[in-house]
């Protein structure tokens, strides 16, 4: 499953460093969260990094983009190919 962010987000500019597939990024008016970007952190940590850094917990699960872990796996994989620049 995919994360997104509330519009409860104060723009306190952790969460976006902290993402390690770059799937975060300042909207008009809030940060966002690219759906195919994200993994839940899956494959880099044990736990969403943007969540444990929010202070004001708005970075539910996204119910529009529900993902098996497997699913988060191989779009994990996909990422770091497309990083690497290697297809396979």
């Amino acid at each position: 499953m995919a994360l997104f962010i509330t519009d409860e987000c104060i723009n306190c500019d952790v969460c976006e460093p902290e993402c390690p597939n770059d799937a975060i990024f300042q909207g008009a008016e809030i940060y966002q969260i690219d759906w195919t970007r994200c993994t839940e952190c899956v494959g880099h940590f044990e736990t969403s990094q943007c969540v444990e850094v929010c202070p004001v917990d708005c970075i539910p699960v996204d119910p529009k983009h529900i993902e098996s872990p497997q699913q988060l796996m191989l779009k994990y994989e996909h990422l770091m190919q497309e990083k690497s620049g290697t297809h396979g």
